[in-house]
C-alpha cells in the first residue's frame, strides 16, 4: 500500500522553523526512510551538520560557499546564488523523482524564494510535479499565499520574545 506524501510549510519570525524541520528528518531517518535535506541561503558550518552527516538515511545538500545575507550581496553574487540554488533544486528533484528518498526538506526556501535568489516557477514545478508518496517539508518566512493554499501542514513559529533583540548572537550548539 502507498503512502499518499503531504506537504508542510514551517514559516513565521521565531525561531524553530529548520528545527522542526530537523526533527521531522530524523523521525522520518529513524524508521528507515530516506531524506534530502536542501538547505538554502546556507553554507557556512553548522552544527547540526556534524550529526546529520553521520546518518547514512540522510543526505545534506547546501551552498558550497557562504555569500552571507541577500541584503549585502553585489549582483554578481546573487546571480551566482540563484544560479546555485536552482541547480540544487533540480537535483534533489531528480533524485527524489528517481525514488531515492521518501521525504525532502527545503530549508529556508521561502526566504531564497522572496529575495529573488530562487526561481519560482522551478519551486512550484518541484511541488507539483513531486512523487504522490514523497513527503515534503518547506521552511522560511512568508511564504505565497498560493503555495500556503496547497500545503497539507502550515505551522506558523511566533516570536515572542529573542535574545537577538538584546545582542545576544546565535550560540553554536544552540542557535547555529
Amino acid at each position: 500500500m502507498s503512502t499518499q506524501g503531504l506537504i508542510h510549510i514551517y514559516c513565521g519570525d521565531g525561531k524553530g522553523k529548520t528545527t522542526a524541520a530537523l526533527g521531522l528528518a530524523l523521525r522520518c531517518a529513524g524508521s528507515g526512510k530516506r531524506v534530502y535535506f536542501l538547505q538554502f541561503l546556507k553554507g557556512s558550518p553548522t552544527s547540526e551538520l556534524a550529526i546529520l552527516n553521520q546518518i547514512p538515511q540522510i543526505t545534506v545538500q547546501r551552498n558550497s560557499k557562504d555569500f552571507g545575507f541577500s541584503f549585502s550581496m553585489t549582483p554578481k553574487e546573487k546571480q551566482a546564488v540563484f544560479h546555485m540554488h536552482n541547480e540544487n533544486l533540480k537535483a534533489a528533484m531528480l533524485a527524489c523523482q528517481q525514488g531515492a528518498y521518501e521525504l525532502l526538506v527545503l530549508d529556508e526556501c521561502m526566504g531564497a524564494l522572496s529575495t529573488g535568489l530562487l526561481d519560482a516557477d522551478l519551486l512550484r514545478e518541484c511541488i507539483t510535479q513531486k512523487p504522490p508518496a514523497l513527503e515534503l517539508v518547506m521552511t522560511g518566512r512568508n511564504p505565497p499565499e498560493d503555495l500556503v493554499a496547497i500545503a497539507d501542514y502550515v505551522s506558523e513559529i511566533k516570536k515572542i520574545k529573542h535574545p537577538y533583540d538584546r545582542g545576544i548572537s546565535a550560540r553554536c550548539g544552540f542557535d547555529k
